[in-house]
């Protein structure tokens, strides 16, 4: 996996949780406003815009990158949009980020090796 692609899997793998939190926290917003004085909508609702705005440009830039299949590209944008989902898409998200930073440092091992060997 190349470093972009690695790099873009990061910046969406930390967007997800605090995209997930914010949510969580609209949706007792939501409650205490139809209950209670309270009324944090309009600022939680745009906190948690802007995160989903820049989950999805992250999840577009990964999946340009990452070349994932559809079916995987679908799923990492559905947890989205579900209430505890980002953070099912952050464990997902590291464990492919740890396999591209290790397939990536062993391309760079056998890549040093090789220019070693070539050496006279």
């Amino acid at each position: 996996m190349a470093p972009k692609s690695v790099s873009a899997l990061r910046r969406l793998r930390l967007v997800s949780t605090p995209e997930a939190i914010s949510f969580l926290l609209l949706l007792g917003c939501s409650v205490l406003k139809r209950t209670t004085d309270f009324d944090a909508v309009p600022v939680m609702g745009m906190v948690h815009g802007v995160l989903f705005i820049m989950y999805v440009l992250f999840w577009a830039d990964a999946w340009n990158r990452v070349r994932w299949p559809f079916g995987r590209a679908a799923l990492i944008f559905v947890l989205a949009v579900l209430p505890t989902g980002g953070f099912f898409a952050d464990k997902v998200l590291r464990r492919e980020e740890e396999a591209g930073v290790i397939a990536a440092r062993a391309r760079k091992e056998q890549d040093s090796r090789r220019v070693d060997a070539e050496k006279p």
